[in-house]
């Protein structure tokens, strides 16, 4: 199985319009690859500005945020490319794409890395923290799998929230647990069945 390293990444169209996306970025030897589905904006950016940027957020809301819809999230201009990355993570790498392999359905972006910084210590990711990830991840494929499977899946993550979640990952698990409800067709709590303010 290759190394998957999931991030926010950033691409930015010809005119300066940028989409912020999280993306499970694929390391094959020196480069990362990047396979976004099609229809993407990523992928149009892509054939306008081949470059693309990959931040470490260091709020997993703002990954949690992406896939609910709150993608207003600060940016700042990236140090060697035309692109812009996040303005709070631990840290950033810059791609040039290398090369593209086509694909009717799924397109591979080989991304060179031409700059890479940290910007604070990382130590590492909370359970709480790890599972607004996997629940974001989650909440993507919604459209792929079953309610029993989806139930299943949040209510493992819940565990790790019920233990180790702070403000921020509550916030965050409440807005994927709200998309996931929504998409299965339920009010309230996805796990418990209560319901709770919107």
């Amino acid at each position: 199985m290759p190394l998957i390293l999931e991030t926010v990444v950033t691409t930015l169209s010809a005119a300066g319009t940028m989409h912020l996306v999280p993306f499970g970025l694929i390391r094959e030897g020196e480069d990362f690859v990047l396979a976004p589905f099609r229809p993407s904006p990523t992928i149009e950016n892509l054939a306008e500005r081949p470059y693309f940027t990959a931040s470490a957020p260091s709020d997993v809301r703002v990954i949690a945020g992406i896939v609910t819809g709150r993608r207003d999230w600060p940016v700042v201009d990236c140090d060697t490319i035309p692109g812009k990355r996040l303005a709070d993570c631990f840290g950033h790498a810059e791609f040039e794409v290398a090369a593209v392999e086509d694909d009717p359905q799924r397109p591979r972006y080989r991304g060179r890395m031409v700059h890479a910084v940290s910007h604070v210590p990382f130590i590492g990711y909370n359970r709480a923290q790890g599972a607004v990830i996997e629940a974001a991840i989650l909440s993507t494929r919604l459209h792929m799998l079953s309610p029993e499977k989806v139930l299943t899946e949040m209510a493992y993550h819940a565990i790790a929230i019920a233990k180790t979640a702070g403000p921020a990952e509550r916030e965050a698990w409440d807005w994927i647990e709200d998309k996931v409800a929504g998409a299965l067709g339920r009010s309230g709590r996805v796990l418990d069945g209560t319901s709770r303010p919107r």
